[in-house]
């Protein structure tokens, strides 16, 4: 196996092989020494693109733990995520096709958000600053053929997401989406502490008092309630927090929240024009019909749609979750239609 070849005071490669991160034929993604993979317990959705994550720094630097928020990394850190589709969900072993892979580099100046788009045969990523369009097509679990285009942000349309407290941040990173076992070659193991072990994070504190949020589609991880929350806070609360880009809008999504007019019941929009759809409410307790969050996980349109951006598609599965959490909610508005 090669060196990882980054040094975050050098301006980034225009070719992703030239970083040396994966050894052998580079699609196959397979790790050099110190490029440690990771999953999330739940993930973003992005068009239901699957997702490989890796992080790599240089020896003898270490990203500090964090009972809330993003671990600090420090400079050096890179975190790498590959985004690509199965040819058929219902088998993985009929191939996959990758579209694009994410560095984000810790430099001097701050975190630089780097794009790299797969070319069609599969041999080699080149950094696009202006982001690109890919026609993707697969064959979903159920069988059905899925063809959309697959969005990839510019450079600027990153920031949209990844500020928190006025800085650009990592948003995926956080203890209680990455306190999950991981099969490291055949070695199962807690990735945080994994992660420990190796020198990648320090501060860490005894595992039974580290928070762990649920994963979205599966029932026995938590209740529908702690599932819901945990898949709005991933899809919705990196803007929809108190430090946000989101956070004049009052509704703030993510699992530590308890005020119940801050989640959204009975809680009408500060601004929202088309997106409201006509409807009064964020949430109405019992009635996704009549929630505005529903109307806008549904919608395509631009002007309307959350996320604004990473999809093209509804995420059917999740919108299903939310609407069968809105209904077991219980209680009435003021001004129910």
């Amino acid at each position: 196996m090669q060196e990882v070849n980054i040094d975050v005071n050098l301006p980034p490669f225009k070719l992703l092989s030239e970083y040396n991160l994966y050894s052998g034929d580079l699609k196959e993604l397979i790790p050099n020494t110190g490029l440690l993979p990771f999953d999330l317990i739940t993930p973003l959705f992005s068009d239901y693109a699957k997702k490989l994550r890796f992080v790599w720094m240089p020896e003898g630097i270490s990203a500090t733990y964090s009972e809330k928020d993003v671990f600090e990394f420090p400079i050096g850190a890179v975190l790498i995520k590959n985004f690509y589709f199965p040819h058929d969900f219902s088998d993985e072993a009929k191939g996959r096709r990758v579209i694009e892979t994410r560095l984000l580099v810790n430099r001097p100046s701050g975190w630089d958000a780097l794009a790299y788009i797969w070319n069609d045969e599969q041999t080699e990523a080149k950094l696009e600053i202006a982001g690109g369009i890919k026609q993707v097509k697969w064959r979903a679990a159920n069988g059905e053929i899925v063809e959309t285009p697959y969005i990839i942000p510019n450079k600027n349309q990153c920031k949209g997401c990844h500020v928190g407290d006025g800085k650009f941040l990592p948003i995926g990173p956080k203890a209680r989406n990455l306190n999950m076992d991981y099969n490291y070659a055949g070695e199962v193991i807690n990735q945080l502490k994994k992660w420990s072990d190796i020198g990648y994070l320090t501060d860490m504190p005894a595992g039974d008092t580290i928070p762990k949020i649920a994963k979205w589609d599966e029932e026995d991880s938590g209740t529908l309630e702690e599932r819901a929350m945990a898949y709005l806070e991933v899809n919705c609360g990196t803007c929809h927090n108190r430090k946000g880009p989101a956070h004049t809008t009052g509704l703030y999504l993510t699992v530590f929240e308890k005020e119940p007019t801050h989640l959204g019941m009975c809680k009408s929009p500060v601004a929202a024009g088309l997106g409201s759809g006509g409807r009064i409410y964020d949430i109405v307790p019992g009635k996704p019909e009549e929630s505005i969050l529903t109307f806008r996980m549904e919608s395509t349109n631009p002007g309307i749609m959350m996320p604004e951006l990473g999809r093209k598609l509804v995420h059917k599965e999740g919108v299903e979750l939310i609407k069968r959490w809105i209904t077991s909610i219980k209680g009435t508005c003021g001004e129910e239609s």
